[in-house]
C-alpha cells in the first residue's frame, strides 16, 4: 500500500531491498526500481490516490532518474549506495529501457506540465542509445515507453523511427524462433516474458501492423 511505498522511500529514492517493511540501507538504491516506482506513482496519480503524496513520490523518483543519467555516455547508472555514490560505470540495457518506459509514462500520463517537460527532455536525450542495444527486453521496455510518450508527443519523428526499428527487431526474433507448439520469441522463458508480447501488441495497434 501507499504507506509501505513511503516507508521504502527517502529523499533520494526508493530503496532496493528491505527486511520486511524496513529499508535495507546496505543495499542502497537502483535505477530499475526507481523507474518502476515512478510508473506506479504516475498511475496512482491518475486514480487520484492521495494526489499530493503521490506527486511528491513521483518527483523524488524522477529526480533519481535525472541524477542517474550520464550525459556524456548517454546511459543511466543503475546501482547507488546509501552514500549516494554510483557503484557502476554504466547500468544494464534493461535498466535503461525501464527508465525510458518510466519517462514515457510521465510524458504521456502526468497531469503536471512541469513534470512532463523535464521527463520529455531526459527521454529525448536517452532514447537514441537504445538503437545500440541487443537485449530484447530493453527493446520491449523502450517500446512501451515510446508508446506512452507518443500519446502526447504525437509528431516526434525520432521516437516514431525508433519504435519502427525496435518493433521490426522483435518481430524478426519471433519469426526466427517461433514454430508450431512454441509461439515465442526465444527458445526458453526467463524473466519479464510478458513484456515482449506487451510491446508488440501496443506497437502493432498504434501503427496498424497486423502481423
Amino acid at each position: 500500500n501507499l504507506d509501505h511505498l513511503y516507508q521504502m522511500t527517502d529523499s533520494t529514492g526508493i530503496f532496493q531491498h528491505a527486511n520486511f517493511t524496513t529499508p535495507n540501507l546496505s543495499e542502497g538504491y537502483c535505477t530499475d526500481d526507481n523507474a518502476r516506482a515512478l510508473i506506479l506513482a504516475v498511475l496512482l496519480g491518475q486514480l487520484e490516490e492521495a494526489p499530493q503524496r503521490v506527486r511528491a513520490l513521483a518527483a523524488t523518483y524522477a529526480a533519481f532518474l535525472d541524477y542517474a543519467f550520464d550525459p556524456i555516455a548517454t546511459r543511466f547508472h543503475n546501482f547507488l549506495d546509501a552514500g549516494r555514490r554510483w557503484l557502476d560505470q554504466q547500468g544494464s540495457e534493461d535498466c535503461h529501457g525501464r527508465a525510458i518506459w518510466a519517462l514515457g509514462t510521465v510524458v504521456g500520463r502526468s497531469p503536471h506540465e512541469s513534470s512532463r517537460m523535464v521527463a520529455q527532455q531526459l527521454f529525448a536525450r536517452a532514447l537514441p542509445a537504445v538503437l545500440h542495444f541487443t537485449s530484447p527486453r530493453a527493446w520491449a521496455f523502450s517500446l512501451i515507453g515510446i508508446h506512452e510518450y507518443l500519446h502526447r508527443v504525437k509528431g516526434d519523428r525520432v521516437a516514431q523511427d525508433v519504435r519502427q526499428e525496435l518493433t521490426e527487431r522483435l518481430v524478426a526474433i519471433f519469426d526466427r524462433v517461433a514454430e508450431p507448439g512454441w509461439t515465442w520469441f526465444e527458445e526458453s522463458l526467463t524473466y519479464d516474458n510478458a513484456k515482449l508480447a506487451h510491446a508488440l501488441i501496443v506497437s502493432g495497434r498504434a501503427t496498424g501492423q497486423e502481423h
